[in-house]
C-alpha cells in the first residue's frame, strides 16, 4: 500500500533514499497520518503541515546524534512514524501506546519531552553548550512554530544563544502566512545564497579586511542589514545574534534539503525561517485547519462529520455564562493565553470583540495584564487552562494576590485529561492555590453549581478562582439566573452514619453512589478556601470516620485543607485521603484512569473498607 514508506523504520533508511524519491515518500507519509489519526483521533492539521519539513531534517542531519527538539509536540507525529514507531500509532494517545508529544522515555530520537510551548529554544541551547564542552560534532535543532514565538521564554532563549558560539539551528515553523509564487522564488533564491559556504565565507573574509578601517566595516554591516530588511523579516533575529535564512516553503523538499545542507556546514547561532500550511495536502483540514486541529475519530474520505452535542460541557457553561454576565456588567473583560476555542470564548469573541483579549501564548503576560486592567477598576476574567496556569505562578502570587486584585481565573481541564496525559493534567491546582494568601478557591459539582460559582466569583473583590474538569457533567439543569452562593460553606447532600465522604468538586457523584452501600454521609464541600471549618467540625462530631475524595494531588490539596482545619480545632477523628497519587499519571481513558486511582464507586468502596 505504501511502497516506500513500508520499508522505512527508521532515518538512517530514510537517508539511503534519493532525493528524488522524497516526494512521492512525503505523499504516502502523509496519507499514512490522515488514514492514522482518522482512528485514533489525536493532533492532524499541525501535523500534516509539518511533513516535509520533518523528512528533511532527518534527511539532512544525522539523528538521534543530531538533536532535535520540537517545541509542543503537535507537530510530532511524522517524527514519531519516521522513527520507528508507525506500528504503534493505532494506539495513538492510549494507555500503553505511544504518546501524542516526544518523550524521552519512549524513544532516543525524542531528545527533549515537550507539550508545553515555547521551550525548545532554551533546551536545544543547553545541548548545544553540552556539545561544545564535550567537544562533540553534535549539531542541536529546535522547531519552534511561530505562535509559541509569542512566549516570552522563546525571546529569552534567543537572547541568551546570540551572544554564545554554540552551533545552534533554530527552524521558525511559521503556519500563518502564505508565499505568493514571486515572492517565494525570490527567498527560496536568497535563503540559498544566505545559507551557502560563499556567502558566509566572503562575509568573514570582508570582516576581516574592512576590519582595518571600522568606519568602512561599520558601513558594509549597515548596507546588508538594510538589503536583507528589504527582502526578509529577519533584523530582529540578526539583532538577536543569529544568522538569519529564509523565509523558504516548508512543502519544497528540493529547498529544504538544500538550504538544511547547507546551514548545517556553517558555525554559530543560525535561524531558519520555513513557512508551512497547517493541514497541507488534505483538503478539508487546509480549510478549517483550527477544526482539525485536536480531532477525534472520523471518515478519512468525508472528513470530520459534527454531531449536535447531547450535553453541554464545562466550557460551554463558563462560555455562555460569561456571555451574560457581560451583558450585565461593562467592567467585564476576557482575556486568554491563545485558547479562545479551548476555552470556549469564541462566542464572547464575536458578541464582544472590544472587551475580548487574546494575547497569544504568554500566560505569564496574560496573568499581569489583567492585573493591569483591574487596578483600574475592571472586572477580568482569565479563562486558562489548569496545567497552563502553573506557567503564570508567579505573577498569580506577585501581581494579582499580593495585591489583592480582583481577577477571576476560571480554570479549565482541572483533574485528568485523558489522551494528553501528564503534561496537560490539571492535577496540581488545588495545591498550588490554596497556599496563596487572598485566594478564593471553589469546585463545583455540576454544570449548574459551575455556573452558580463563576457569578458568585464575579461578585467578590478579591483573587478568585473557579476550577472545572474537561468535557461534560452530570447533565445537570442550568438555571438562567444566576445567584450567588454563601463564601465558605459546603452542604450535606446525604445523611448516612459513621462514615463521611467530604467531595470536592467533580467527585461528589462517585461518592454519593459510594454511600448508598457504605451507608454514609455525604457533604459537597463546594468551597477548598475558605473551607467549611464548621461543617468539618460537625461532621467529625458525628463520625467515626471522614473520608476526603477530590480529583487533585493528594499532597497538599483539598484533604490536607480538612486536616489542617482539624488539627487547629483540635478535633482529633480518622481521616483517610483520597485523590491523586504522587506520580504523573500516563494517557488512557479518562474514566478508566479514574478508576485506576481508585476514584470511582467502586473505588472509593474498597478503600474505605481496606481501611477500616
Amino acid at each position: 500500500m505504501y511502497p516506500l514508506l513500508d520499508t522505512i523504520n527508521s532515518p538512517s533508511q530514510l537517508r539511503e533514499l534519493e532525493q528524488k524519491q522524497l516526494p512521492q515518500f512525503a505523499k504516502e507519509l502523509r496519507d499514512f497520518l490522515v488514514e492514522s489519526v482518522a482512528k485514533t483521533g489525536g493532533h492532524l492539521s499541525s501535523n500534516l503541515g509539518t511533513v516535509e519539513l520533518t523528512i528533511a531534517l532527518h534527511y539532512i542531519f544525522d539523528t538521534p546524534h543530531d538533536q532535535l527538539v520540537w517545541d509542543v509536540g503537535h507537530q510530532t507525529y511524522a517524527h514519531k512514524i519516521l522513527t520507528g514507531r508507525r506500528s504503534g500509532m493505532d494506539r495513538l494517545r492510549m494507555h500503553g501506546g505511544v504518546a501524542g508529544f516526544p518523550r524521552r522515555d519512549e524513544s532516543e530520537y525524542d531528545a527533549f519531552g515537550t507539550a508545553h510551548s515555547s521551550t525548545s529554544i532554551s533546551a536545544a541551547l543547553g545541548m548545544a553548550v553540552a556539545a561544545q564542552l564535550e567537544n562533540t560534532n553534535r549539531r542541536a535543532i529546535a522547531i519552534i512554530g511561530d505562535g509559541a514565538m509569542s512566549a516570552g521564554m522563546a525571546f529569552e532563549a534567543l537572547n541568551n544563544a546570540g551572544v554564545m558560539d554554540a552551533n545552534l539551528l533554530v527552524v521558525l515553523n511559521d503556519n500563518d502566512m502564505s508565499i505568493s509564487r514571486p515572492v517565494g522564488a525570490l527567498n527560496n533564491y536568497l535563503a540559498k545564497l544566505m545559507s551557502g559556504r560563499f556567502y558566509a565565507t566572503a562575509r568573514r573574509a570582508g570582516e576581516k579586511v574592512l576590519g582595518v578601517v571600522p568606519p568602512v566595516l561599520e558601513l558594509a554591516k549597515r548596507a546588508e542589514e538594510h538589503m536583507k530588511g528589504m527582502v526578509t523579516p529577519g533584523t530582529l533575529f540578526e539583532e538577536f545574534g543569529f544568522n538569519y535564512i529564509g523565509p523558504i516553503d516548508g512543502h519544497d523538499l528540493n529547498v529544504l534539503t538544500t538550504t538544511l545542507g547547507n546551514i548545517k556546514n556553517l558555525d554559530g547561532p543560525q535561524f531558519l525561517h520555513v513557512v508551512t500550511r497547517k493541514g497541507a495536502g488534505y483538503e478539508v483540514a487546509e480549510e478549517d485547519p483550527i477544526l482539525y486541529h485536536g480531532v477525534g475519530k472520523f471518515d478519512p474520505i468525508e472528513g470530520i462529520v459534527v454531531k449536535p452535542v447531547s450535553k453541554p460541557s464545562y466550557t460551554n457553561i463558563f462560555g455562555d455564562w460569561l456571555c451574560d454576565m457581560a451583558a450585565k456588567d461593562s467592567r467585564l473583560i476576557g482575556v486568554t493565553p491563545a485558547m479562545r476555542e479551548g476555552s470556549g470564548l469564541v462566542r464572547f469573541s464575536e458578541e464582544y470583540p472590544d472587551r475580548y483579549f487574546d494575547v497569544g501564548i504568554a500566560e505569564q503576560h496574560a496573568v499581569t495584564f489583567a492585573a493591569g486592567m483591574a487596578c483600574d477598576g475592571l472586572k477580568p476574567v482569565v479563562a486558562i487552562y489548569s496545567t497552563f496556569l502553573q506557567r503564570g505562578y508567579d505573577q498569580l502570587i506577585h501581581d494579582v494576590a499580593i495585591q489583592n486584585l480582583p481577577v477571576v481565573f476560571a480554570i479549565d481541564r482541572a483533574g485528568l485529561v485523558g489522551a494528553d496525559g501528564p503534561t496537560h493534567a490539571g492535577s496540581f491546582d488545588l495545591s498550588y492555590l490554596r497556599c496563596i494568601p487572598n485566594m478564593t478557591v471553589m469546585a463545583p459539582t455540576d454544570e449548574n453549581e459551575c455556573r452558580q460559582m463563576l457569578f458568585t466569583a464575579f461578585q467578590l473583590d478579591t483573587p478568585t478562582a473557579v476550577r472545572y474538569p474537561r468535557g461534560a457533567g452530570v447533565g445537570a439543569e442550568v438555571q438562567k439566573e444566576m445567584q450567588a452562593i454563601p463564601i465558605g460553606r459546603g452542604e450535606i447532600r446525604r445523611q448516612g452514619k459513621k462514615i463521611a465522604l467530604l467531595a470536592f468538586g467533580s467527585m461528589l457523584t462517585p461518592c454519593l453512589e459510594a454511600a448508598e452501600e457504605l451507608d454514609a454521609t455525604v457533604a459537597n464541600m463546594r468551597f477548598v478556601k475558605p473551607l467549611d471549618d464548621d461543617l468539618v467540625a460537625s461532621l467529625a462530631a458525628s463520625h467515626d470516620l471522614l473520608v476526603t475524595v477530590e480529583e487533585n494531588t493528594i499532597m497538599g490539596g483539598a484533604g490536607s485543607a480538612v486536616t489542617e482545619s482539624l488539627n487547629h480545632q483540635q478535633i482529633l477523628v480518622k481521616v483517610l485521603q483520597l485523590g491523586l497519587p504522587d506520580i504523573f499519571i500516563d494517557q488512557g481513558d479518562p474514566a478508566q484512569m479514574l478508576v485506576d486511582c481508585g476514584l470511582s464507586k467502586t473505588g472509593i468502596i474498597k478503600s474505605v473498607q481496606a481501611y477500616l
